[in-house]
C-alpha cells in the first residue's frame, strides 16, 4: 500500500528533485499577499517533507525573508537585526510579515483615496470649464430644486 502511494523510488526521486529545483527558485511574485506566498512555500515544503526530505524550519524561514518582494526588503533588514533567525518559528516569521503587509496596504489605501479625489476634483475642473457651469452652480441648483420638490409636489 505504502509503495502505491509513494511510487517506485525512480519516480520518488524524479519528484523531490522537482520540488527542490521549485524551492530554490522560489520567489513572491508582483502583487502577492503575504498569506498567498507562505502558503505556497508551506505546499512546496510539505510536498518534500512527504517525501521524507529533512527540511529544517530555519532553512525555511531563510528562504522565505531572502525571496520575498524588494517592497519587504526594509522588513527583511529590521527582522535579521531584531530576531535570533534561528530561533524564529515559522509561525512568528508569517505573524511579522502580515502585519507589516498590513500597515503597509493601510498606507497604500489612503494614497490612493488621495489620488482618487485629485483626479475626481481635476475632471470636475476640466467640466466647469468646458461646459462654464461651477461646482457650486450645481449645488445651489439641487438645492433649489429639493425646495421646490417639497413646496410644489409633482
Amino acid at each position: 500500500m505504502k509503495k502505491k502511494y509513494q511510487g517506485s523510488s525512480r519516480v520518488k526521486c524524479a519528484q523531490l528533485q522537482a520540488l527542490r529545483r521549485d524551492f530554490e527558485i522560489l520567489q513572491m511574485k508582483d502583487g502577492e499577499s503575504m498569506t498567498s506566498y507562505c502558503a505556497r512555500t508551506m505546499g512546496i515544503v510539505n510536498n518534500m517533507r512527504f517525501h521524507c526530505e529533512k527540511m529544517e524550519d530555519v532553512a525555511i524561514v531563510e528562504k522565505i525573508l531572502h525571496s520575498l518582494a524588494p517592497k519587504f526588503d526594509y522588513v527583511v533588514c529590521s527582522i535579521e537585526e531584531s530576531k535570533d533567525i534561528d530561533a524564529l518559528s515559522l509561525d512568528e516569521l508569517q505573524s511579522s510579515l502580515l502585519v507589516h503587509e498590513q500597515n503597509m496596504n493601510r498606507g497604500s489605501t489612503t494614497e490612493e483615496q488621495a489620488l482618487k479625489e485629485e483626479v475626481k476634483e481635476r475632471e470636475i475642473e476640466a467640466i466647469e470649464m468646458a461646459t462654464g457651469i461651477t461646482k457650486q452652480m450645481v449645488i445651489n441648483f439641487k438645492v433649489e430644486d429639493g425646495i421646490n420638490n417639497l413646496t410644489n409636489p409633482r
